[in-house]
């Protein structure tokens, strides 16, 4: 079966996704668009020269029009966030640049599933449901799966196991207002306090739930800091999703997508437990939250709107 991928925006993020589909034998073609099509091209030269490596796959430069036939676009366009630019600023300019993108990547791929990965996720995912005439289950926001992923290696460092064993997840906005409904967490199918309570006396940790939480919402900062951005988990994530999409087995990933009512939430994209399969969103599942998180994600889902309200679309 043919899978294509098209990747707008040929910068770290989306270069890594692709050579991360090729190492994985994600997708079967690979089309790199970039406003710096010079970028674009060197960037799929560079991975398509280790395909022989690999399983068989097309990488290639393209341009929209390439992108005909695609089963899934992955958006990685945009600027990132300088120092002192306000959040409100970031999101405007990526709006403006998402807005000159849509209807020529619409035109040219009406049926893909679209995946949203650049910055602010939930604001670009929101302007894709209001302005890309696309189905909806079909627009996906990467939302707080790699939020969800830091969570899980920060519990997996603390108990020392693997992070398979590890389930539990970040809710909200891709940002600040993201928290962790701890009431979902567990280890090896036991809730944290037991898992920890069935451990030898003498090998009990002691976790510190709020550091955890600080530890994956200021990972991102941490990593900018240290070595000038993010692109290797982002671009892992991403390709899980992908890998989900493909595989035609229903899968709960975070994922932000339109809120129609769910925990008294409307008109806002951000991320809540799902159901992701071969044709995108499935569902959205109602798990029980603790009346403390309903008002955590209600509050998310607050902050991404007073942005909204701010910005011109």
């Amino acid at each position: 079966m043919s899978n294509k991928v098209t990747i707008i925006g040929a910068g770290s993020v989306g270069s890594t996704i692709a050579y991360t589909m090729v190492v994985n034998n994600i997708a079967s073609e690979i089309v790199l668009i970039d406003i710096n099509n010079d970028k674009a091209m060197g960037e799929a030269m560079d991975i398509r020269q280790g395909v022989p490596f690999c399983s068989p796959c097309k990488v290639y430069a393209g341009t929209y029009e390439d992108a005909k036939d695609s089963n899934v676009v992955i958006l990685t366009s945009g600027v990132a966030r300088k120092a002192g630019q306000s959040r409100l600023d970031l999101a405007q300019i990526n709006v403006d640049i998402t807005k000159t993108i849509i209807p020529q990547i619409t035109k040219n791929a009406p049926d893909a599933i679209y995946i949203i990965v650049s910055n602010p996720i939930d604001i670009l995912t929101y302007q894709f449901h209001k302005f890309s005439g696309l189905p909806a289950n079909h627009i996906i926001g990467s939302g707080t799966t790699l939020d969800t992923s830091r969570l899980r290696t920060g519990l997996s460092e603390a108990f020392g196991i693997s992070q398979q064993n590890v389930h539990a997840y970040v809710l909200g906005e891709h940002g600040d207002s993201a928290f962790v409904p701890w009431s979902l967490a567990n280890v090896a199918s036991m809730p944290i306090e037991e898992y920890i309570s069935s451990l030898p006396a003498e090998s009990r940790p002691t976790l510190d739930y709020d550091a955890i939480e600080e530890y994956t919402r200021k990972s991102g900062g941490m990593i900018i800091k240290n070595k000038g951005a993010t692109f290797y988990a982002i671009a892992i994530s991403v390709c899980h999703i992908c890998k989900c999409l493909f595989s035609g087995i229903d899968t709960t990933l975070t994922v932000s997508t339109m809120m129609n009512g769910e925990y008294g939430i409307d008109d806002v994209c951000l991320s809540v437990l799902s159901i992701v399969g071969r044709d995108g969103l499935t569902c959205k599942l109602n798990v029980p939250l603790t009346n403390e998180e309903t008002e955590k994600l209600r509050h998310s889902a607050e902050c991404l709107k007073s942005i909204i309200r701010e910005l011109k679309f």
